[in-house]
């Protein structure tokens, strides 16, 4: 089954910096190229994926991350999306949470791996349980 999600910034941070291929962000985003999840995106969650992987504390190349974005441009779709006028505790997640509250009606999730940064909503999930959706499903 196919489903849609946006992926936050920190989940593809997770996943780039693991050596380990059994971790759920690992498994997100192999999923995601392989067709089972679909990214959603704005131009806004672009460049901060872009700003983000490219800080030296990661250690990206710039053609890595360049490459690694083009490629979830690739298997997603870009979103325009409505401003909610929602207050999170840090604003700088507004981008994805307005991503999948326009793509909502269409059984959406946002994974994050920081919860708390968020409104409890059942669409907002961590990445391993996002991985236990898709098997229930």
């Amino acid at each position: 089954m196919t489903c849609y999600a946006v992926i936050d910034t920190n989940v593809l941070v997770s996943a780039l910096l693991s050596s380990h291929d059994d971790v759920a962000t690992v498994k997100v985003v192999e999923k995601i190229f392989s067709g089972e999840v679909v990214p959603l995106f704005s131009e806004k969650i672009l460049r901060e994926y872009a700003d983000v992987l490219m800080r030296k504390k990661f250690g990206f190349s710039e053609e890595m991350v360049s490459s690694f974005i083009y490629e979830i441009e690739q298997c997603g779709e870009l979103v325009v999306a409505t401003p909610t006028g929602e207050t999170l505790p840090d604003m700088k997640d507004l981008p994805f949470y307005e991503v999948v509250m326009e793509k909502g009606k269409d059984k959406a999730y946002l994974v994050t791996g920081n919860l708390k940064h968020f409104p409890t909503r059942s669409f907002i999930v961590t990445a391993r349980e996002l991985l236990d959706i898709l098997e229930s499903k």
